[in-house]
């Protein structure tokens, strides 16, 4: 019976995977209790802050959406635009302590694997102890223990001992195995945290690049209309009269442009990849597809594209095969766009380009350069009012603007 039990044993040791340590009934130093009761606390605290952070966003968001009734006017822009300043300076604020958060429980979680790594050390200890003990009850012959023991009473006692080591050393496997699961579980959170560290100092990275995009719109628009509540509103008159143009024009060429396709050129079409890929490297958005915070959403209209963030002179890339419609670009500061339709009835549109690749009617593949983006004030193709350098961008779907980002990878 013995020697099964020690087979049995050693065939649990073998599963579990131990090569050094095991835990059982071995208490962590105060040191670490204490250091983790800290970091818990401290964890608790930062919480309590982001809560108190997003009440006082909440407030300006109100604010916002206040002066967005209001009527439109220079005055009641710029007032907008410090409000969203403040709005993401908190917001900052904000992902700087998650992000202090996040350290915290990472080095509490390192601090509890510390732990159970040393409880495994002293389990092991204590149940290499209990398996030696056996082994030398284990040489004597129950005649040899009669004898020594000096009566029955005696070594009955000895063997009900080693019927409740056994016992013991069986509860001890099923802790460690517990504590082992344990330990694999924290190691996994370990890597998500540290995963998600690296997403908030990325997001923080964004977030901060938005506050200059925001105090950047607000020094442009006092440039532009010399706080002139009149010249404000020619400019926006001037962008409202733009947009409208090229809407019509990009409507109404989708589908006469695919009719005038010969054959061949169909065919071509159909046949390449309906595939929708990013058309700069870059990929924060600043405006949303018919996003409700679009600034001049009253006086131009609803947003039917996302804005993507784009430095002046940034390359501009083909988002699919397909054939290049229309190029309205005459070197002037006037709104300047590509657009190409693609298979499936898609069309993409690439709103103030700063140069132009292509010419109309040239068949271009997926990631081919079409020319350059910015779309920065008063800079060429950036059209009357613009408030930073980006890329207007639009997914049409026989026709119709959709959300691009249902197409992006």
């Amino acid at each position: 019976m013995k020697k099964k039990l020690g087979i049995l044993i050693l065939t649990i040791f073998i599963g579990l995977g131990f090569a050094g340590a095991i835990p059982y009934a071995f208490s962590q130093p105060a040191t670490i209790d204490d250091e983790i009761a800290e970091l818990n606390n401290q964890i608790q605290q930062q919480k309590k802050q982001m809560d108190e952070i997003s009440g006082r966003q909440k407030e300006y968001q109100q604010a916002i959406n206040a002066k967005k009734r209001d009527q439109v006017s220079l005055k009641n822009q710029l007032d907008i635009l410090e409000d969203k300043e403040a709005q993401t300076q908190l917001d900052i604020e904000k992902t700087n302590l998650n992000i202090d958060k996040t350290s915290l429980e990472i080095k509490k979680l390192e601090l509890d694997m510390l732990g159970v790594d040393r409880e495994i050390d002293g389990d092991k200890e204590k149940i290499g102890n209990l398996l030696r003990l056996i082994y030398k009850q284990d040489q004597i012959s129950s005649l040899e223990a009669l004898l020594l023991n000096g009566s029955l009473a005696e070594f009955l006692n000895q063997a009900k001992y080693l019927e409740n080591t056994n016992e013991k050393i069986r509860e001890s496997l099923q802790e460690l195995q517990r504590k082992k699961t344990d330990l694999e579980k924290s190691q996994i959170s370990l890597g998500e945290k540290n995963q998600e560290l690296l997403a908030l100092k990325k997001e923080l990275e964004n977030k901060k690049e938005s506050l200059a995009y925001e105090q950047e719109s607000k020094i442009i628009i006092l440039e532009e209309t010399k706080s002139s509540e009149e010249e404000y509103q020619r400019l926006l008159a001037q962008a409202k009269k733009e947009q409208q143009q090229a809407e019509a024009e990009i409507s109404s060429l989708e589908q006469s442009v695919r009719r005038k396709l010969s054959e061949k050129d169909r065919n071509q079409l159909e046949g390449g990849s309906s595939d929708i890929a990013w058309p700069t490297s870059g990929r924060y958005i600043t405006t949303s597809f018919y996003d409700k915070e679009y600034p001049y959403r009253k006086i131009i209209g609803e947003h039917p594209a996302i804005d993507i963030r784009a430095a002046q002179g940034t390359t501009l890339r083909a988002a699919g095969d397909g054939y290049v419609a229309r190029v309205k670009f005459d070197g002037t500061n006037a709104y300047a766009y590509i657009m190409i339709i693609h298979s499936n009835g898609l069309s993409t549109v690439y709103g103030h380009v700063s140069s132009v690749s292509v010419e109309q009617d040239q068949y271009v593949l997926q990631g081919d350069k079409i020319g350059l983006t910015g779309g920065a004030p008063r800079s060429v193709g950036a059209g009357a009012f613009t408030t930073g350098p980006h890329l207007h961008f639009e997914v049409r779907k026989n026709g119709i603007p959709v959300n691009p980002l249902d197409y992006l990878p």
